[in-house]
C-alpha cells in the first residue's frame, strides 16, 4: 500500500505502483488543476504540482515515487495564497488561454515560499520548466514579481477593486479568469459526465496506401469494449471540410490514405485504457503505395495523384498582376533583388490537446467543442449524421490555445456520431503524439522573389512566384495562398507586380489556418528582399522602409486603395530613435488583413437577454481562446449601455444563441462582435431611456454587422473599387543584438486603431513575438516520406521563458473608419515582421545572408 498526503488528507493506494501520478490526481482523486498537455512526455510542464513544496511535474511520476510525500495542489492552497496569486495574475494580465496557468501559479508559490524577493533571473529560472504558446512570459513574470511584493507588504491585490463601468480603452480585467488561475475553469478534458464512455482512434500506418481490409473481430471481443465504428456507421454525409468537403471521417476499403493522420476505426470503450487496447488489436491489411512528398514534384506531370479522383496534385492557383509590363519594368529598375526564400512547416503547438465531449439529450445532441467556430462545428456534425442543424448543438468550451489550428473539425465528428449511435455519453482525447500525427501545421513556402527599384530607393516592381505544400486535404490552403499573394508587397506600395501562388497537394500532414494565415510567411521574403535592396544601394534601412510605406491614398499589391487609417509611418517613426542607437540592428515592417475580405460576405450576430436586473446574458459566436473576445466584448456593451460589467455573463452556444459568426480567426472576432454589439445596443438603449432592467426582465435584443463589399484579387465591387479586405492592422519591429550577437530586446510598435483593452493588448503582442522568434530561430516539423519525425512536444523546440529576450510594445492608435471604436486586428500582426527582422539583425552583425528558416542562430 501506499500513503501519502494530498492536501491535507491522508490517501491510501493499493493499484499499481508504476500507475501515473498525474492520472491518479484527475481520475482518481478528481482533481482538475493539473493539466495534461502532453503525458507522459513530461516536456510542457501543466502537471506541476507541490511535493513536499517543490514545483514536480507529476506525469512522469509512478505512484510508488509518491510514497511518504506531502503533495499539494491549487484546490488545497489557503484562501490567502488564492487570492494572492489568482488576482496578481489576473491584474497582470498572465492570463490568456490559462492552460498552463495552474502550473505557472504553484511554481510560482513554490519560489515564493523558498524565496520572498527573487531575482527576475530567479523567475525565469523557475517557470522556465513550464511551456505558455500565448503570452511570451513577460506578463507572468509581472505577476510573480508583483506577488512577491504584494506578500512582502500583506495586502491584497488591486484587481479585486473592479471598476463598476468597463470602459472601452481601460485596463479592465479579463473575464473569468481568476478561476482559470486556480484551475477550476473545465477545459473539456475536465468534464465528465454520468455513464460516459471512452473512445480511441485508429489511424493508418502509411501516408498512402489502398486499405484493402479492416478486421475487428478482435477489437470488438475485448471485454469492455462496446462498440467499433467504421465508415458503414455514418447515417449521413462521409466527407467534411471548411470550404471543401474532401477530408474523410473514415476511410474505407477500397479507398486510398491521404496522411498518417487519416481515421480508419473507432473503439468505443468502458473507459480509455480498454478503448487504446482494443485499437491496437485492429488489423489493417494494405496495399502500400509510394507517397507524394514534394510540392515541387507533385506538379510534375509523372507524379502520382494524392487524389485518384483529381486530375492534378495542384489545388488551386491565385494570381494577382498590376501595372505596367512586369519583364520590362524590371528591366529597367537599377538595383534588383532576384532571390528564392525558404519558409518551414511548424506544429501549433496549443497547450491543450485535442478533446471532444457528446451526449445525447431528449430532442438533440449536445457537443462541447474546443473548436474555433461552433457554427462550423454544428453544420458539419450535423451532415455527418444526417441531422438537421437544430438538432445538434455545440457548446464551446474556451480552449487551451487554438493559433488557427482548432478550425478543422477534427475529432467532434467521431465523439458525435458514438454518441448518437450508442446514446451515451462519449469522450475523446487525443494523446500529444496523436495530436501532433493528425493536426494541421503551417504552410511550408518556397518564395521566389525578383524585387526592383530605382536609383534614388523607390520600389517599382516585384515579380512573385511561390508554391505551398498544403498536404493532404484542402483545410484553407488556398485561402492561405490567397493571403501570402495579397500581402506580398507588404506595408510598402509597389506600382507593377506579378504574382503567382499556387497550392500544392502532398501526403504530408494537412496544412491549414495558423497565426499570420500566408503574409508572414511572405513578409519573410519581401523584407529580406528589402534589406538585400538596400545592401546593393547603399540605402538607409529605416528610410527606405518609411520612402516607401503605405499611407493614405496609396495601395496594396491587389490595387485596393487605402483611403484612412493606414499606420505604417506611425509605426515606423516609433521605432527611429531606437534604431539609430543601437548597433547591430534588424528591422521589419508588416501588413495583416482584418479576416474579413476576398470576396466572400461576412457576418456577426449577438443576443442580449435581460434575465433580471442581475443578470444579463451577452450570447455571441466566436471562440474565447485566450484573445480576450469575451472581455472585450463585455467592454463594448458597457461602453454602450452603462451596463455594470458585474451582471453580464457570455455564453457561446450555437442552438441557443443563433449568433452566427464564422471562424474565431485572423483577428475577425473583436471587429466583428464589437459592431455587433453597437446594433444590439442601440436597441437596447432606447428601452432603457423610459425602463429599468428589472422592467425589461425576459427581453431579448438581437444586434448584427455584415461586411458585403470586399472583393476577391483581381476583382471590382458594384462601385467598381477593388476592396480585398474591410480592414488591415500594420506594424514596425525592431530586433537589437548584443556584442556578441545574442537578441538583447524586440521592439515592437503596432498600430491597433483603438487599444479596447491595454492589457490584452500587449499580451497579444507579446505572446507573438513569442512565437514569431520561435518561428525564425528554431521551430520546425521535418517530415520524412509524408511522415513527421517529431512526435513529442520538446521537439517542437517552443522557447522557454529563460531564453527570451526583453519585449517592449510601443501601442499606436491609427483609427479604422469601419472598426468599433476605430479598432484593428491585432492577434495575428504581431509575429507577422518578427522573422525578417530576426534574420536582418544577424545580417548586420556577421554578413551572412539567411534566406531559409528557421535560422537556427541565437
Amino acid at each position: 500500500m501506499i500513503e501519502f498526503i494530498l492536501n491535507g488528507e491522508t490517501q491510501k493506494y493499493e493499484g499499481d505502483p508504476q500507475f501515473s501520478f498525474l492520472r491518479y490526481l484527475r481520475e482518481k482523486a478528481k482533481l482538475i488543476s493539473p493539466k495534461d498537455g502532453c503525458a507522459p512526455q513530461g516536456a510542457c510542464g501543466a502537471c506541476t504540482v507541490a511535493v513536499n513544496g517543490k514545483a514536480t511535474i507529476s506525469c512522469t511520476m509512478p505512484m510508488k515515487k509518491v510514497a511518504g510525500k506531502e503533495v499539494l495542489t491549487t484546490e488545497g492552497w489557503s484562501d490567502s495564497w488564492k487570492e494572492t496569486l489568482a488576482g496578481a495574475f489576473v491584474e497582470k494580465g498572465a492570463v490568456q488561454c490559462g492552460f498552463c496557468i495552474p502550473a505557472m501559479a504553484v511554481r510560482a508559490k513554490a519560489l515564493l515560499e523558498q524565496n520572498p524577493q527573487p531575482k527576475l533571473s530567479e523567475i525565469r529560472k523557475a517557470i522556465t520548466p513550464s511551456l505558455c504558446r500565448c503570452t511570451g512570459y513577460t506578463k507572468i513574470i509581472e505577476a510573480i514579481e508583483y506577488s512577491a511584493q504584494l506578500l512582502q507588504e500583506n495586502r491584497l491585490p488591486l484587481e479585486q477593486k473592479v471598476e463598476k463601468r468597463a470602459k472601452v480603452g481601460q485596463r479592465f480585467p479579463k473575464y473569468n479568469s481568476r478561476s482559470v488561475v486556480l484551475g477550476q475553469r473545465p477545459y473539456v478534458d475536465d468534464l465528465s459526465f454520468p455513464e460516459m464512455r471512452h473512445m480511441a482512434l485508429r489511424l493508418s500506418d502509411h501516408p498512402r496506401a489502398k486499405v484493402l481490409r479492416i478486421d475487428t473481430e478482435k477489437a470488438k471481443a475485448l471485454e469492455g469494449v462496446e462498440r467499433v465504428l467504421t465508415h458503414c456507421d455514418l447515417p449521413g454525409k462521409r466527407f467534411i471540410g471548411l470550404i471543401k468537403a474532401d477530408w474523410p471521417l473514415f476511410v474505407a476499403p477500397g479507398e486510398n490514405t491521404h496522411y498518417v493522420g487519416d481515421v480508419l476505426a473507432a473503439v468505443i470503450a468502458k473507459d480509455k485504457d480498454i478503448a487504446r487496447e482494443a485499437v491496437a488489436l485492429i488489423e489493417v491489411e494494405y496495399e502500400v503505395l509510394e507517397p507524394v512528398c514534394d510540392m515541387e514534384k507533385a506538379l510534375q506531370a509523372d507524379s502520382p495523384l494524392v487524389h485518384e479522383n483529381h486530375e492534378t496534385n495542384l489545388l488551386d492557383t491565385c494570381l494577382v498582376r498590376r501595372g505596367e509590363d512586369i519583364d520590362k519594368t524590371l528591366a529597367q529598375c537599377a538595383f534588383i533583388v532576384d532571390e528564392v526564400y525558404e519558409t518551414q512547416r511548424i506544429e501549433h503547438a496549443y497547450m491543450e490537446p485535442e478533446a471532444a465531449i457528446a451526449r445525447p439529450l431528449a430532442e438533440e445532441l449536445e457537443v462541447y467543442s474546443q473548436g474555433q467556430g461552433v457554427y462550423e462545428d454544428q453544420r458539419q456534425i450535423a451532415d455527418l449524421l444526417g441531422l438537421p442543424l437544430e438538432k445538434v448543438n455545440v457548446i464551446l468550451v474556451p480552449n487551451g490555445g487554438g493559433f488557427g489550428g482548432k478550425e478543422d473539425l477534427s475529432i467532434q465528428g467521431h465523439v458525435a456520431l458514438a454518441a448518437y449511435l450508442l446514446q451515451v455519453p462519449v469522450k475523446i482525447t487525443l494523446t500529444r503524439e496523436e495530436s501532433i500525427r493528425m493536426s494541421i501545421k503551417r504552410h511550408p513556402l518556397r518564395l521566389h522573389y525578383i524585387l526592383g527599384c530605382d536609383k534614388k530607393g523607390k520600389l517599382q516592381a516585384l515579380k512573385a512566384r511561390i508554391i505551398g505544400d498544403t498536404g493532404a486535404y484542402a483545410s484553407v490552403g488556398m485561402k492561405v495562398l490567397e493571403r501570402a499573394a495579397g500581402h506580398a508587397t507588404g506595408a510598402y506600395y509597389v506600382p507593377t507586380v506579378d504574382i503567382e501562388a499556387k497550392t500544392v497537394h502532398t501526403n504530408n500532414c494537412p496544412a491549414g489556418a495558423m497565426r499570420g494565415f500566408g503574409a508572414n510567411q511572405a513578409n519573410f521574403a519581401l523584407e529580406s528582399a528589402i534589406d538585400e535592396l538596400c545592401q546593393k544601394g547603399e540605402f538607409d534601412r529605416w528610410q527606405f522602409r518609411y520612402d516607401n510605406a503605405l499611407d493614405n491614398g496609396s495601395c496594396t499589391s491587389t490595387g485596393q486603395v487605402l483611403h484612412q487609417g493606414v499606420g505604417v509611418k506611425a509605426s515606423l517613426l516609433a521605432l527611429k530613435e531606437d534604431f539609430y542607437q543601437a548597433h547591430y540592428t534588424g528591422l521589419a515592417c508588416g501588413i495583416k488583413n482584418t479576416g474579413v475580405g476576398n470576396g466572400s460576405p461576412d457576418s456577426s450576430k449577438v443576443k442580449i437577454i435581460i434575465e433580471s436586473p442581475e443578470k444579463v446574458i451577452l450570447y455571441h459566436g466566436w471562440t474565447e481562446m485566450g484573445q480576450g473576445v469575451h472581455t472585450v466584448a463585455i467592454q463594448f456593451l458597457c461602453e454602450q449601455t452603462g451596463l455594470d460589467p458585474k451582471i453580464i455573463e457570455v455564453r457561446v452556444e450555437s442552438k441557443v444563441a443563433q449568433a452566427h459568426a464564422g471562424m474565431t480567426t485572423a483577428s475577425r472576432a473583436t471587429s466583428l462582435v464589437g459592431n455587433a454589439i453597437i446594433n444590439a445596443s442601440q436597441k437596447l438603449n432606447k428601452d432603457l431611456e423610459t425602463n429599468s432592467l428589472a422592467e425589461l426582465k425576459g427581453k431579448e435584443y438581437l444586434g448584427e454587422w455584415r461586411c458585403d463589399f470586399t472583393t476577391k484579387p483581381g476583382q471590382k465591387n458594384q462601385n467598381q473599387e477593388i476592396v480585398t479586405h474591410y480592414s488591415y492592422s500594420y506594424a514596425s519591429q525592431l530586433v537589437i543584438l548584443d556584442e556578441k550577437g545574442k537578441i538583447e530586446e524586440i521592439i515592437a510598435a503596432h498600430d491597433a486603431g483603438k487599444i479596447i483593452n491595454p492589457t490584452l493588448f500587449e499580451g497579444q503582442i507579446e505572446g507573438s513575438l513569442h512565437m514569431g522568434l520561435g518561428y525564425a530561430l528554431q521551430e520546425d516539423c521535418p517530415i520524412e516520406n509524408a511522415r513527421p519525425t517529431r512526435l513529442k512536444l520538446k521537439d517542437c523546440q517552443i522557447i522557454r521563458a529563460k531564453e527570451m529576450p526583453r519585449l517592449t510594445v510601443k501601442g499606436l492608435e491609427v483609427h479604422d473608419p469601419l472598426g468599433p471604436y476605430g479598432a484593428k486586428g491585432v492577434g495575428e500582426i504581431g509575429l507577422v515582421p518578427t522573422a525578417p527582422a530576426v534574420a536582418n539583425a544577424f545580417f548586420q552583425y556577421d554578413g551572412i545572408r539567411r534566406r531559409k528558416l528557421p535560422l537556427a542562430r541565437r
